[in-house]
């Protein structure tokens, strides 16, 4: 009996865990749809924040799908949509030259220092909330 109540405990909790992303997700959508964002988006589009500087760093695509939950043509996609929008520009891989590299423009460095508060102030709300 007590161990299929600690199975039954632990079933909870990991669909607390999903309803809990789930939750946040649309929040984060919903808070970056003014901007012309999603989620997934901004995921991208804050890694690649996270190594562009003054050299203007890029990142493999192969790179990029270790740090986001979407298929590799679904990320392929989204890198196509941000550099139509000119937010990421995509280069041949000079090590590699099968391989993309991907980097920010400065209208999406402009963009995701704009969005990056919003984003994070929804992570603030939404998982101190679940504390």
């Amino acid at each position: 009996m007590a161990a299929k109540q600690a199975e039954q405990a632990l079933v909870e909790r990991w669909r607390g865990v999903l309803a809990l992303h789930a939750r946040t997700q649309c929040e984060i959508d919903r808070a970056l749809h003014r901007h012309g964002l999603c989620a997934s988006d901004f995921e991208v589009l804050d890694i690649l924040a996270q190594g562009s500087g003054p050299g203007g760093c890029s990142y493999r695509v192969q790179e990029i799908s270790e740090h986001v939950h979407l298929s590799q043509s679904a990320l392929s996609r989204l890198v196509a949509r941000l550099e139509k929008e000119g937010l990421a520009e995509r280069g041949t891989c000079p090590e590699d030259r099968r391989g993309v590299r991907v980097s920010l423009t400065p209208k999406g460095r402009a963009l995701h220092g704009e969005v990056l508060p919003v984003q994070r102030a929804v992570l603030a709300r939404m998982l101190s909330d679940a504390g």
